[in-house]
């Protein structure tokens, strides 16, 4: 049983900004910062699943991850799927999911050494409360004006096909092996569960959903499996941590009380996957008590979600 307040790391990236404010006010020495992990306290490596901010201002290397599969014949344990939900976004915002075109190996080799794998990326338009599924194998990478939380797979093992005229090496053997070179599946339908809970995505390695609180109202969140809630917006008394914007808990085979006051919540939760659990939330009534949230209110309709690829897990390789 464990409820733990998230340790935060921040990651100087290249490509990353100085200032992380509303999400995070600590100051960085100057330094560009691209990644913010949320991580288990003392114990970072004991869990399946690793969730982050991304802070774009240039775009990122045009990359893919490895599966299950080869991330074993690598000696890793798992490969690398990831989600992104976008928390802000400027005008005209894009990701690159999957190429334009199917390409044989042959060709994808040919694109890259040429460096026209920078043209062949399929690129879209993001905004804010879209969602993009990652699978494993997808070649995909950010553009610039991006603030993103990102659900993983706890893996950063990534290999790079071309990177923007960067001395950074790229990984293009190991690129070719993982890779579909062709087009991705990018429009992916989100789910109103409860007038509470909005699934973005449930696949075999974990579920992300987004909560919606309302004032002066109690919820119990079970946290049967390996579980993280991160805020963006408002705040609450969960357990005992007061939480706000950009804070977030850990919580696994133990329950979650959360206290809201004059003002609502919003937050992300991701568990491991096995598809979304149906009493996740649960409404805690004057006497204690619990009723099972909203039901799925009509004809909602559902926000942008996206799917895009992502693979492998093992030893922690920072090369986004």
């Amino acid at each position: 049983m464990a409820i733990e307040r998230a340790s935060v790391r921040a990651l100087p990236k290249p490509w990353g900004v100085e200032h992380l404010h509303p999400w995070n006010d600590a100051a960085h020495s100057g330094h560009a910062i691209g990644e913010v992990w949320y991580e288990r306290p003392g114990n970072a490596q004991n869990s399946s699943l690793l969730l982050k901010l991304l802070f774009t201002s240039q775009p990122l290397s045009i990359q893919v991850h490895p599966d299950d599969a080869f991330a074993h014949s690598m000696g890793l344990p798992n490969g690398k799927t990831e989600a992104w939900y976008v928390l802000s976004a400027v005008p005209d915002a894009k990701v690159a999911l999957g190429l334009n075109r199917r390409l044989t190996q042959q060709q994808l080799r040919a694109a890259i050494d040429n460096g026209s794998i920078s043209d062949l990326v399929a690129w879209h338009t993001v905004s804010a409360n879209d969602t993009v599924l990652v699978p494993a194998g997808t070649i995909h990478t950010l553009g610039a004006g991006l603030i993103i939380a990102e659900l993983q797979q706890r893996s950063d093992t990534t290999f790079r096909l071309f990177d923007h005229g960067s001395e950074r090496e790229l990984h293009i053997e190991k690129a070719i092996a993982v890779a579909d070179a062709g087009p991705a599946d990018f429009q992916v339908q989100q789910d109103q569960l409860t007038v509470e809970r909005r699934l973005l995505v449930s696949n075999p390695h974990f579920v992300f959903e987004r909560i919606d609180l309302a004032p002066n109202s109690s919820w119990r969140l079970d946290a049967d499996r390996e579980t993280w809630l991160l805020v963006i917006d408002g705040g609450a008394l969960a357990g005992s941590f007061e939480v706000a914007m950009g804070d977030a808990l850990f919580a696994q085979s133990d329950r979650v009380d959360i206290h809201l006051g004059t003002a609502s919540m919003a937050g992300l939760v991701a568990y491991t996957g096995g598809g979304p659990i149906p009493h996740l939330l649960q409404r805690l009534t004057q006497q204690g008590s619990t009723d099972v949230g909203q039901p799925r209110a009509p004809q909602v309709a559902p926000s942008l979600t996206h799917a895009k690829a992502a693979p492998n897990n093992g030893h922690l390789e920072t090369i986004k």
